[in-house]
């Protein structure tokens, strides 16, 4: 059961974020809209030499076929060339420990898994990557994946706006989200992060004599900076292989808990945005609450009381509740980091962390998170509308058969990408080779490395064990199918909805902006995640709940 002073501790933390949320949403509503604003003096001549350099026409709109291709080609032109770093870091500056290239298969695994913001890592960054290869290929990528999230985002958000013609320009939108929101914030949460003890420094590795006798190497570099993009972009790819379960990543519990704030920030953010962006406040309303009640009952789920012993992987830093509560948030916001081991996490945190990254929206990662929810509220309408007589009616906008179909398509994605290469992965021998068993254990560990491949998160219980042929490539796959073939069905979504007559709202009409369609979201959301996974959640964690139990009292 949570102590007084741990439920002080979260309802503290939340009312901050919410707080710091509301607050910051119509900053970003003016970067997106253009809105004048006094940086302007300062960032336009730097944003409009961008423009000019890569040819970009500032006042070309776009459909949502041209926003998607370009976000797109953006992303994987960024791939290759991080692909390329990776691969020849022996031979580029700033490697002082002078480690050799990636293999290729990993090296396609981590740039596919960092440019969709992703971050599964099948490998250690401080015994694999130089710092040049952390500063450019994984901050580089963190940074634009962390934008192109929110482009997305914002573009679903304008084709739902009455008298909208187009879902703005995506190069325009993706300089912008980096000069004026994600470059700013990281740069003062690094300070506050070195502030707090995490290192920054591009010197070489040191080797000291302990107190023993003995020699230790002490494994530093420009940490406190990838950790803030980590944290703030919901990535999750740490600097080191124990991600901030490393001392140096994640020092103190002041430090977990401002890493905890980051994650949550700009998703929750983005609920406010909704609202503030077309001009109806409170239709953010059962975004917000529907997010955070699924949040609250993965919670609920995480800590309830249970007599067996924690496995050993926990980090005593920090004890067996910030490191449950840890996993809850970066499953919930699709951030992927951990600070302890999911092995040492009982079996309904790790059942928790699933309802997070199979719902992605509570409330989700950046953009993408957002995107799933509108989704999520279309097909609630829907369903109302058949089950009430109603025509279905989003913001005044008919709910077609074609966006029915969209939607669907999009939600029955997501299981198929988990499910189909769970069964490859034991059909072929894959998960035998790495040592993973056929038990309730070995199948949470391969079912959550799928899941978290097909969510975008990155977590995972396998790690460097993940490094083979099979695993690298078939995640790879899993991860690019995840990022985009969501985005591109939603941004088709929005894109149809350009234009459309809005009907006038009447008594009859569905009020979307009640506290009875907040929940009514949240059932639906519930019943179509758990009818779709609950079986093959049965095989896993629930499954080692009870095992647990049975082991324990028997």
């Amino acid at each position: 059961m949570l102590s007084p002073i741990e439920i002080a501790e979260l309802v503290l933390l939340f009312a901050v974020v919410l707080l710091s949320a509301w607050f910051y949403a119509p900053f970003i509503v003016k970067v997106f809209k253009r809105t004048p604003s006094r940086i302007d003096r300062f960032l336009n001549p730097i944003e409009n030499s961008i423009y000019r350099l890569l040819g970009i026409k500032v006042n070309s709109p776009m459909g949502w076929k041209e926003y998607f291709f370009s976000a797109l080609i953006v992303n994987i032109s960024q791939m290759a060339i991080a692909l390329v770093i990776l691969t020849e870091q022996g031979i580029l500056p700033l490697n002082p420990m002078h480690f050799q290239g990636m293999r290729w298969d990993l090296a396609l695994n981590t740039v596919v898994s960092f440019a969709t913001n992703t971050n599964l890592q099948h490998y250690a960054g401080e015994s694999t990557l130089s710092y040049f290869s952390q500063m450019t290929a994984i901050q580089f990528l963190q940074f634009s994946s962390a934008a192109t999230g929110i482009c997305c985002g914002v573009a679903m958000i304008r084709g739902l706006m009455v008298q909208s013609k187009d879902l703005g320009n995506f190069y325009v939108d993706f300089v912008r989200s980096l000069t004026r929101i994600f470059i700013p914030l990281c740069f003062i949460s690094s300070l506050i992060l070195v502030l707090l003890g995490v290192p920054q420094t591009l010197g070489g590795y040191l080797t000291v004599k302990t107190v023993e006798g003995a020699t230790q190497t002490i494994l530093v570099g420009p940490v406190a900076s990838l950790v803030s993009i980590m944290q703030v972009g919901t990535n999750g790819g740490g600097y080191y292989g124990a991600n901030s379960a490393y001392p140096f990543q994640n020092p103190s519990p002041t430090t977990d808990l401002v890493q905890i704030f980051l994650m949550l920030f700009i998703p929750t953010t983005l609920t406010f945005v909704f609202g503030e962006y077309i001009g109806k406040k409170r239709e953010s309303l059962p975004i917000v609450v529907a997010a955070y009640t699924l949040f609250a009952i993965d919670l609920g789920i995480a800590f309830i009381p249970n007599p067996i012993a924690i496995g050993p992987g926990l980090e005593t830093r920090f004890g067996g509740f910030m490191s449950t509560f840890w996993t809850v948030v970066t499953t919930a916001v699709t951030t992927g980091s951990v600070n302890s081991s999911l092995a040492g996490n009982h079996p309904l945190a790790i059942l928790a962390g699933f309802m997070g990254m199979l719902i992605q929206s509570t409330p989700g990662g950046i953009g993408a998170g957002l995107m799933y929810l509108l989704m999520y509220i279309v097909i609630t309408v829907f369903i109302v509308g058949l089950m009430s007589g109603r025509t279905p009616e989003y913001l005044g906008i008919k709910i077609t058969g074609r966006d029915v179909k969209l939607v669907m398509i999009a939600f029955l994605v997501h299981p198929l990408i988990i499910i189909i290469p769970t069964v490859i992965a034991y059909a072929s021998g894959a998960a035998a080779n790495i040592g993973i068993g056929t038990n309730s254990l070995g199948f949470t560990q391969i079912l959550y490395e799928y899941a978290s491949a097909a969510a975008n998160n990155g977590s995972d219980f396998l790690g460097t064990s993940a490094n083979t042929l099979f695993f690298n490539i078939s995640t790879a796959i899993v991860i690019f199918l995840g990022r985009y073939v969501s985005i591109a069905l939603l941004l088709a979504l929005a894109g149809s909805m350009i234009g459309r007559k809005r009907a006038i709202a009447s008594e009859t009409s569905l009020k979307t902006s009640s506290w009875t369609f907040s929940f009514v979201l949240v059932a639906s959301i519930l019943v179509l995640v758990v009818l779709t996974f609950f079986p093959f959640l049965a095989l896993g964690p629930i499954l080692a709940y009870f095992q647990g139990h049975l082991n324990f009292f028997g």
